[in-house]
Parts: C-alpha cells; sequence; structure tokens
C-alpha cells in the first residue's frame, strides 16, 4: 500500500468519528437536562461536524475522483463507514453521553496534538484548528464526568456504570493497521499506539478526582475502522441522510 492509497481511507476515519459522534450530539438538542446543556453539548456537535467537513474535503479532494465531503457524508452505506465503534454508540443517559465524550475527547486532543506536526500541510492545518475546540471539549466532559462521579451516591453509580459498559469500545481508538503505518513512517499520520500510555495515564487521574474506579477489562471490541459496524449505525443513518436519499442533488 502506498500513501496515495492510505492517505484517503486516515482522512475518512478522522472524519467519520467526528461526523457521526456530532450526530449523536445533535440528538440531545432539545432533550438535555438543563437549556445550558442544550446549547454546549449543540456547540459541540457543531465543532464535530465543521471538522468532518474538513475532514471528508481533504479526502476528496486527495482523491481526485469528483467527491466532496457531503458525498461521502450521505451517499455512503454504512459499510463504507470508518468511524470507531465508540461513537456509533447510542447516548443512553446522560452520564454515558459524558462517558464516551470523556473517552473521545481525551483521545481526540492526544491525536491532534501529534497530526499538528504532519507532513502533510493539509492535516497539519486542520489539527490546529481542531485542536483548539477539542480542547474545549475535553474540559466540559472531564468536568462533567468528575461532577457526576463525585456528586450524589445514584449519580455516582451511574457514572461509574456508564464507564464501565463504554470501556470496551477504548482499544479500537488505539489499533494500527498498514494505512497508519504506511503514513506513520512518511510522518504524515499519527501512532495512534503511541498516545495509549498518555490517553490511560490522563484518563486515571480525571477518574480517581471523580472517585470512579479505571475499569481493568481487556477485551475490546473492534471492527468500525473496517466498516464493521453495530446496528446502531444503520439507524443512524437511515435519519442522517433521509433527505439526500429521498431527493438526490436536490437544491434549495
Amino acid at each position: 500500500m502506498t500513501a496515495d492509497d492510505a492517505a484517503p481511507e486516515y482522512l475518512l476515519r478522522l472524519g467519520d468519528n467526528c461526523l457521526i459522534l456530532g450526530h449523536r450530539l445533535s440528538e440531545w438538542v432539545g432533550h438535555a437536562p438543563v437549556l445550558e446543556e442544550d446549547l454546549g453539548l449543540a456547540n459541540v456537535a457543531l465543532d464535530l461536524l465543521g471538522q468532518a467537513q474538513h475532514w471528508l474535503g481533504l479526502a476528496a479532494e486527495i482523491e481526485g475522483e469528483g467527491r466532496d465531503a457531503d458525498w461521502f457524508a450521505f451517499r455512503r452505506d454504512a459499510g463504507d463507514f470508518r468511524n470507531a465503534l465508540l461513537v456509533e454508540q447510542p447516548n443512553g443517559d446522560f452520564s454515558h453521553t459524558m462517558a464516551r465524550q470523556l473517552y473521545f475527547d481525551l483521545w481526540h486532543v492526544l491525536l491532534l496534538v501529534n497530526l499538528q506536526n504532519s507532513m502533510h500541510a493539509g492535516i497539519a492545518g486542520i489539527a490546529a484548528k481542531a485542536h483548539k475546540e477539542a480542547r474545549y471539549h475535553l474540559e466540559r466532559s472531564g468536568d462533567w464526568v468528575i461532577r457526576l462521579g463525585d456528586g450524589t451516591e445514584e449519580s455516582h453509580r451511574r457514572m461509574q456504570e456508564a464507564i464501565n459498559e463504554l470501556w470496551n469500545f477504548t482499544g479500537e481508538l488505539f489499533e494500527s493497521d498498514a494505512v497508519d503505518e504506511v503514513l506513520a513512517a512518511d510522518g504524515v499520520a499519527a501512532d495512534a499506539g503511541r498516545i495509549e500510555s498518555s490517553w490511560r495515564k490522563q484518563l486515571g487521574d480525571i477518574l480517581a478526582e471523580a472517585t470512579l474506579d479505571l475499569p481493568q477489562e481487556n477485551w475490546m471490541r473492534h471492527g468500525g475502522r473496517r466498516g464493521i459496524h453495530s446496528e446502531h449505525l444503520g439507524f443512524l443513518l437511515a435519519e442522517m441522510q433521509f433527505l439526500q436519499r429521498a431527493y438526490p442533488d436536490a437544491r434549495w
């Protein structure tokens, strides 16, 4: 596999993570616990959708087949998506959403720090802008996990359950395959496996402050980055892609 072949696939993974998680968070609008969180979650969703547009747009540009970010978002079936399984998991209650967000945000910040040094100017530029937003996302999710974990008996119980239930989806974030290895060797992509120790250390610190236990389970779920998804993604795409599927190429 050459770097030219690997780059679009790598960018789809980055873009799909942001796109799918952004859509998941948008589902909270009108349903969040308080009005401030309605706005906060909507803002994080918008940030992620903006990042998805940049990543998918760059993938289309490098691919050079006349497609664009909208095509990648609305014209692919579930098996063509390359997002991690973590981001497609249902929102659940607020503790589940915050656990999912903390796991992703911490990984995302560490990844973007590395990608700012990419030898590809387009990747480095998008990463630099996205990193500023991701730092704010991590601050929010970390604060909520601490507040709920170190809150009431009920909030502590729910937060620990959410941390435990979503833990098995985190290992996929640090997978490496031929795509990652080719691009990392050329200084284009980050080696996700090398940030795992930092992720675990920082996550452990946050959970300790939240009086929560770091899960010790080693078995992890995989497949999303290769197009093998849970049933949840199909339902999400049916909603997200309905208008484009019903009225292809519609113009307003």
